[in-house]
C-alpha cells in the first residue's frame, strides 16, 4: 500500500523528475508560505502536467480536468468562496456521503479535515492544476444568475442605482470581470459597446479572445460602476477620462488602469492590469539569453550615458526598465523616475508622476529632477524635442539616463532620435547602447508534440545561417485553453554604440536600414535571429516568431 503521506519532493525524486540536488535548492528559495510544488513550476524544473501524473501514479488519486466542467452551483453552499480560494479547492459532485473536491495540492490534510467537519461529508480529493482551480471558481462562484437580474430588470435606470450596493448584482459582476481576467492572467480587460449588446473581451498573452456577452441594459450600470471605482466623472460621457484602481484580488494587490474613450454605442472602457504580485524585479527572468543578458548589465552599469529600450506597445519595455531599477538599486546611489504612469511602486527608489494638467511634463519632472543631485534617471518615454535634448543633456553631464521610445529596431532608435530634432553629435556622445525587443507566446510544454520542420522552415532559418530539423508545437489542451501557447518571454536584440557606429551617426543621411546593416556587420544579433534561436530551443514556434518579428 502507497504512503499517503508521502512528501511531494520525495514523490517528485522517486519519480527520476528531479534530482535530490534541485529539490534541496527548490527547499532553500521557498518561502514558508510558499508551496513547494509552486516553486519547482517558477523554477521550469517540472510541468504542472507532470506533477498530476506523479500524485496520481503514486497517490492513486484520479485527476480531472475542468475546462468546460459542468458545476453542480447548489455546492457552492458547502465549501465558501473564500476557503476555496486559499485552499485551492473546488467541489465537483456528491453521491451520498461522499463529497468530491478537485484540489491543487491531494496532500492537504488540514483543508480535507476542514472540509469533513464544516460539510459533514467524506471528502473524497481528486486532483486539478492550480490554474484550473483558479480560473473555475469565477465560473462557479458567479454564475449566469447574476446577468438574470438585467435581463428582467425594467429600465438600466434601476440598476444604475445599485452601483455603490456592495451586494447588487453591477457591484459582483464588476468584481467577477475583475477576478476572471486576472485567474486568466489576462494583461487587459476590453469592454466594447455594440448596437444591441456589451461584449468583454481579455487580452490573454498578446492576443485578445471574447470573453463573454452580456446584454444591452447592463452596459450603463457596469461602466459607471467602473468609473465610480476608478474616481472618474460619471455625468460626463463626451471626452475621454483616465484613472486608476487598486483592488484586492485573491489575497494580494492588484493595480487597475481605466481608460474610456466615447464611441457611437457609448463609451469603450480598456482596464490594464497590474498584477503587484507578478511584477517581474530581475532581470534575469525575463528570458533574454545569456549573451543578451550580459551586454545589458554591461548598458546600464556604465556610469554614464543615455540607454534606450524600444518596441511596440505591450513589447515589455517596462519591465525590462523596472528590472535593471531594481539591478542599480542600492543605497549609495540616487535614483529618480519621471513616468505617466508609475506602474509599479519600487521600495527606495523616487517616483514622479507626469500631470500636463498642471504642468508637470516630461521635460518639467526632467528638469526638475536634475536639481534633486541625481545618479540616474530613468524617463518613462521620449515624445518631443525637449524631453530628448534634456535627457541627451543629462546624460552627457555624469548621469545614467534609462527610457524607452517606440520604433521597430535597435537602428530606428538613432533615426527617430534624429528626426525629433535631436543634433547628431548630441546623439553620438550621449548614447551607449539601444534594447529592442519584443514578447513572444511561448508552446504549451503540457500539450507540445515533436514535428518535423517544414521545407519553408529550413529555408528561413538557412538565410539567418542556422539550421532546423524539428519543431515543438502545442495540439491544444484545457491548460492553456486550446491554444497551444501559454505564457511569454522576451526576444531581443542589443545595439551597443562604438567608435565606428558613432561616425555612422554623424552622417546626416543615415536611414535606419543602413544603420541596422552596419550594427549586424559589427556583430549584433538582429531579433528575428534571437527568436529562431528560442524556436530551435523548444521554446516557441516559427510561425509565432514570423508574427511578432517582421523582416
Amino acid at each position: 500500500m502507497i504512503n499517503k503521506r508521502m512528501r511531494l519532493g520525495d514523490l517528485l525524486v522517486n519519480s527520476g523528475i528531479i534530482t535530490e540536488k534541485q529539490l534541496e535548492e527548490a527547499l532553500q528559495e521557498k518561502d514558508p508560505n510558499q508551496k513547494l510544488g509552486d516553486v519547482l513550476l517558477q523554477k521550469g524544473l517540472i510541468t504542472e502536467h507532470q506533477l498530476i501524473e506523479v500524485l496520481e501514479f503514486q497517490l492513486g488519486i484520479p485527476h480531472v480536468s475542468l475546462y468546460n466542467y459542468p458545476f453542480d452551483q447548489s455546492l457552492i453552499k458547502l465549501v465558501p468562496e473564500d476557503f476555496s480560494k486559499r485552499h485551492l479547492v473546488i467541489p465537483l459532485k456528491k453521491e451520498g456521503s461522499k463529497l468530491y473536491v478537485a484540489m491543487a495540492d491531494p496532500l492537504d490534510y488540514f483543508a480535507i479535515n476542514d472540509l469533513q467537519l464544516t460539510t459533514g461529508f467524506s471528502i473524497e480529493p481528486v486532483i486539478a492544476t492550480k490554474d484550473d482551480i483558479i480560473q473555475s471558481i469565477p465560473k462557479l462562484y458567479n454564475s449566469d444568475e447574476l446577468l438574470t437580474s438585467f435581463r428582467t430588470s425594467e429600465t438600466e435606470s434601476e440598476a444604475e442605482e445599485t452601483v455603490d450596493d456592495e451586494s447588487s448584482p453591477i457591484v459582483l459582476l464588476v468584481k467577477q470581470i475583475i477576478e476572471e481576467a486576472v485567474a486568466l492572467r489576462a494583461s487587459d480587460i476590453h469592454i466594447d459597446p455594440h448596437g444591441q449588446k456589451l461584449v468583454i473581451r481579455y487580452r490573454i498573452d498578446g492576443t485578445i479572445k471574447t470573453a463573454k456577452t452580456l446584454p444591452k441594459q447592463a452596459q450603463g450600470p457596469l461602466i459607471t460602476r467602473i468609473k465610480v471605482l476608478a474616481q472618474l466623472d460619471i455625468t460626463e460621457q463626451r471626452i475621454p477620462q483616465d484613472g486608476r484602481i487598486q483592488i484586492d484580488v485573491d489575497f494580494h494587490k492588484v493595480d487597475l488602469r481605466v481608460s474610456t474613450v466615447p464611441t457611437i454605442h457609448g463609451e469603450k472602457v480598456v482596464i490594464r492590469i497590474l498584477d503587484l504580485s507578478k511584477a517581474i524585479n530581475n532581470l534575469n527572468q525575463l528570458g533574454f539569453h545569456d549573451h543578451h543578458l550580459l551586454l545589458i548589465k554591461e548598458l546600464i552599469h556604465k556610469p554614464y550615458g543615455m540607454i534606450l529600450v524600444t518596441g511596440p506597445t505591450g513589447s515589455g519595455k517596462s519591465s525590462t526598465m523596472y528590472a535593471a531599477l531594481n539591478s542599480l538599486n542600492r543605497e549609495d546611489v540616487n535614483i529618480i523616475t519621471v513616468e505617466d504612469p508609475v506602474e509599479y511602486q519600487i521600495e527606495g527608489i523616487n517616483q514622479i508622476q507626469v500631470n500636463p494638467n498642471v504642468g508637470l511634463t516630461f521635460a518639467a519632472g526632467l528638469r526638475a529632477i536634475l536639481r534633486q543631485d541625481p545618479n540616474i534617471i530613468m524617463v518613462g518615454e521620449i515624445r518631443d524635442r525637449e524631453t530628448a535634448e534634456m535627457a541627451v543633456r543629462a546624460s552627457i553631464t555624469g548621469h545614467l539616463v534609462l527610457s524607452t521610445l517606440h520604433t521597430n529596431d535597435a537602428a530606428g532608435a538613432i533615426v527617430r532620435l534624429k528626426d525629433i530634432g535631436v543634433e547628431p553629435f548630441l546623439i553620438a556622445s550621449s548614447l551607449r547602447g539601444v534594447i529592442s525587443q519584443r514578447l513572444i507566446r511561448k508552446t504549451c510544454k503540457d500539450c507540445l508534440q515533436v514535428e518535423k520542420a517544414t521545407d519553408r522552415e529550413k529555408e528561413i532559418f538557412a538565410k539567418y545561417g542556422l539550421t532546423i530539423d524539428t519543431v515543438h508545437r502545442g495540439k491544444g489542451c484545457p491548460t492553456c485553453s486550446m491554444t497551444g501557447y501559454r505564457g511569454r518571454t522576451a526576444i531581443c536584440e542589443v545595439l551597443t554604440i562604438d567608435d565606428e557606429l558613432r561616425k555612422w551617426i554623424l552622417k546626416q543621411d543615415q536611414s535606419a536600414r543602413k544603420l541596422q546593416e552596419k550594427a549586424v556587420a559589427n556583430g549584433m544579433e538582429p531579433i528575428i535571429k534571437n527568436g529562431l534561436r528560442k524556436v530551435q530551443e523548444g521554446i516557441t514556434t516559427t510561425e509565432e516568431i514570423l508574427r511578432v518579428v517582421m523582416d
